[in-house]
Parts: C-alpha cells; structure tokens; sequence
C-alpha cells in the first residue's frame, strides 16, 4: 500500500523525468504524485540588475522546463508551474492539493538549505512533511571520508576513496538509473486552478538573450544529443580539453547544473568507457573531473564559510588591491581590455556566450588574481553573474584553487604567464583571432603578444597599439614580483600559527 495518498514533487535543478531520485520514491510512494516548477523570485530578483536585463540562464530555464513539461504530460501528469517566492508558493500548493508530503532532490547551497528549512517547518505546521534526496552529486556530505572519519581536503585521496567505495558497492551501485517509468501510472494532472502557462520573458522581468543564436542545446533532449556526441570524441579528452580552439569539451556542464540529465548517467556512460577500452584514457580524466565536481559539493557542505572567506584563513591576511586604480584594472579583466590576447578573448567568450572553456577559466582567474592583486571575490561574483552553467561549490572552488587560498589549491608561487599558456594552448592563434578579430592578421608567432612585434609587423596586420587593441595593463614579469611579495604575508601567518 502506499505510504501516502497524495504528494507533490517539487522540481529544482533536476529538469527531467527520468532518473530522478525525488519523483521515483514520490511516485512509489503515493497514490497520486503532482510536479511543480517554481521560477522563484528569491532567485530570479538577484539576477537583475537595474530593472530588467538580460540572463541566458532564463531562456534555458524556459526551453527546459517546457520540455519537462511536454514529458510529463507525455507519460500522464504535467508540470504546475508557479512564479513567486518558493518558500512560501511551495507549502501553499502542498495544502491545496492536500498533499501528506513534498519530495524533492537536495540541494546543498547555504541559500538554498535556508529555504528547504524554512519549507520544512511551513509544512510541519500543515501536518506535511519534506523529504528530500541525494541525486545531483554520487556522494554526498559524508559518504566519503577520511580513515579517521574526517573530510578530505585534498582531491587524489579523496578521489581514491571516491573510487574504491564505488567498486566495493559492485562498481555500478551507485551509478544505477532511478527505475521511474514503472511508476509513472501514479503521476496526477495538474488541476486548472493551479496550473499555469510557463511565464514569459516579461512576466520574470528579463529580456530574451542570444541563447537561440547561440544554438546552445537545451532541455533533456539537448543533453542527450551533447552526450552522443562526446562519446564519441571521448577517447581523445584527456588532451583536447586543454585546447580553446578544439573541440574537446563535452559541453555538458549547464546541463549539470539544471540537471536536464543525471549525474549517474555521465558517470555510467564514463565507466562504461574505460571498461571497455573505447577511449579508456580519456574517460578517465573525465569521471575525475565529475569526481571533482563531488568534491567541491563535500566541502561547501562541510565548510560552508568558503562562500564569504578562504578555505585557508591565512589567505585571508592577503592585501588586495583597492580603490578606483584596482577597479579601472578590474573594468579591463570584465570587459576583455588587459592587452593579453588570451585573456582578453577569454573574457570575450563568456560576455558573448556565457561559456567559457575550462583551461580559460584557470588562466583569467590567476591573471586577476595574480597579475592584479585583485581580490578572488571579485572574479567569482563576476562569473556567477555571466556563467551559464553557474554552480556556487564548483565556481567557489575554482576561483580559490587559483588564487590558491582554497583546498588542494595550487602554490601562492605558481603564477600563470598568459603568453606562455597562449603560445602552449592555441599555438596558431585559432581562438585568440576568433574573439579578437582585430588581431586576426597579426602572424601565429606575434599574435600572443601584440607588443612585442616590430612596428612593421603591426602596420601590415593593421594594429595600432592603444588604437585597435590595448597595451598591456601589467607587466607580467613585474606582476609576478610584487604577487610574491603580496603571499608572502601567508608563510608569516603560518609561522606565527606553528609558534602559537
């Protein structure tokens, strides 16, 4: 018999039908499963600044949810879909359709946990309750730990751990799909009164973006054709991924991140792969960047103060630049101005697209921080603002791995020179004059350094320095000096720590 009568299935950033921990025990459960999409105002307010604006993230929100939608309806639901404040719309939803329960995936955001709380004890006072489940990451909070039961804040023994309780399980456990579709006779359609046409644009306060233009895939049909296609370049990831102008991606990182296909899915289809020996090498990199992902999802849950300060506090002793020079400097870094080509084109693609290329993402955060002394803050709010595929653990991590203030970080003293990595990733220059087309004619040999080639050279390609393209902001070399000079306030709160 099932445990409940009626329930509702408050979907978040798990936009499918399909192998989704929250619906298949909602469904199993109960008699009668209603779904429902908030476009919560907590969220969407934040995203705007003066007034109305722009943000690709809607527009992905908006295919998406219409094809989860389309799918429910499909297999006999449908999606109610509501646009407000989640923390209040939820529980009122849940008690007028008389629902005992809300199921819903866990989300491990401080945010977003604040809210599930506030959920939680709304319903508690209507005789409801919240249940909620992992499905958005393999392991969670503390599945994986230490031999002494304590979190792991390096990644290759984390990821040792990660592996060796997945082949203790069978290997596949933890990978297998949420059987759903045995259940979907329980799903209930949306009653009228509280069923409403997806919102617009103008109803949310946005604008349509360049996302159609784009022709970034989206919704569960658009993961799925991006995963067909990656497995079959696989194989060759461990090194194309390294290079802007390849295609070596899988692109799937904003389908994570609304959850259009599971995280058991990649990393399924990633071991299925090494097994097999069809591109074993490259699937391997590949589930260790998923492993990552987990990683950063373990430590904000363990140490959510990273959100606000460094994973180390001794970094946080660090002097950033400040004032208006340091702003002008970070204008220059947002707005693609720094005279460093790859930077610059980098900074262009994801103002352009709201994507950027991992290796990218690791060569302008060390530039900020590194070769401006600005504040990693900055550049993580920066990102979060214009990423497409926007996660706080991973974007947090990211950003204090560089500026190497976070967990397994890489050295204060390991400095990203642009050019070299320009010269080492797009040797020819592919991406650079891709995004910069102002420099489309200088040769593959000056293109990383615009300054260093022979007024000549520059006539010729048409580039008058400080006219078409900017001097350098900063001399790396200089740069380098004062950032040492700048950490060195670390190794002197460390000593003072060992002596305390």
């Amino acid at each position: 018999m099932p445990q409940f009568d009626k329930s509702l299935v408050w979907f978040r950033r798990d936009l499918r039908h399909t192998d989704h921990a929250a619906l298949y025990y909602a469904l199993k459960q109960s008699r009668q499963v209603w779904c429902v999409f908030v476009f919560d105002t907590d969220i969407l307010d934040a995203l705007k600044e003066d007034g109305v604006q722009q943000d690709r993230r809607i527009d992905f929100l908006l295919a998406s949810v219409a094809e989860l939608d389309a799918a429910l309806r499909e297999a006999g639901g449908g999606l109610i879909v509501l646009h407000g404040a989640a923390a209040q719309l939820v529980p009122q939803l849940a008690a007028e359709l008389a629902a005992q329960a809300v199921f819903t995936n866990a989300d491990y955001e401080p945010t977003a946990i604040e809210r599930d709380q506030s959920v939680a004890t709304r319903l508690h006072r209507q005789g409801a309750q919240l249940l909620s489940y992992k499905d958005q990451v393999i392991f969670e909070k503390d599945e994986v730990l230490t031999q002494s039961a304590r979190p792991f804040s390096v990644f290759t023994p984390y990821k040792n751990a990660w592996m060796a309780k997945l082949a203790a399980a069978g290997g596949d456990f933890y990978l297998k799909p949420y059987p759903v579709e045995k259940y979907f006779a329980a799903l209930a359609r949306p009653p009228g009164k509280a069923h409403h046409a997806l919102p617009t644009h103008t109803q949310l306060g946005f604008v349509p973006s360049n996302l159609l233009a784009l022709k970034i895939p989206t919704g569960m049909s658009g993961a799925e054709a991006l995963l067909e296609d990656f497995m079959g370049r696989i194989g060759a990831y461990g090194t194309a991924r390294d290079f802007p102008a390849v295609k070596g991606p899988s692109y799937l990182s904003v389908h994570l991140r609304f959850g259009t296909l599971s995280i058991r899915t990649l990393a399924r289809a990633a071991m299925q792969a090494m097994h097999t020996g069809q591109g074993a090498a490259g699937a391997a990199v590949w589930l260790s960047e998923l492993t990552w992902r987990d990683f950063y999802f373990m430590i904000l849950h363990h140490h959510p103060r990273v959100t606000t300060q460094s994973f180390k506090p001794e970094y946080d002793a660090i002097r950033w630049e400040q004032g208006p020079h340091a702003e002008e400097l970070f204008a220059a870094w947002c707005e693609g101005r720094t005279g460093y080509p790859l930077v610059d084109a980098a900074m262009a693609q994801i103002n352009q697209s709201g994507y950027m290329h991992n290796r990218l993402r690791m060569v302008v955060a060390s530039f900020l921080t590194k070769d401006l002394g600005i504040d990693w803050r900055w550049g993580e709010k920066y990102f979060a603002i214009h990423l497409n595929d926007f996660d706080l653990a991973a974007n947090n991590g990211g950003w204090q791995w560089a500026s190497s203030s976070g967990c397994d970080a890489q050295p204060y003293f390991r400095i990203f020179n642009p050019v070299t990595q320009s010269e080492k990733f797009d040797p020819d220059g592919k991406f650079i004059r891709r995004y910069l087309p102002e420099l489309a004619k200088l040769s593959d040999k000056r293109i990383h350094a615009p300054w260093t080639a022979t007024p000549d050279e520059r006539m010729s390609a048409g580039v008058t320095l400080g006219q078409h393209y900017p001097r350098p902001i900063v001399d790396h070399a200089q740069a380098r000096a004062q950032t040492l000079e700048r950490y060195a306030v670390v190794k002197k709160v460390e000593k003072a720590g060992e002596a305390e």
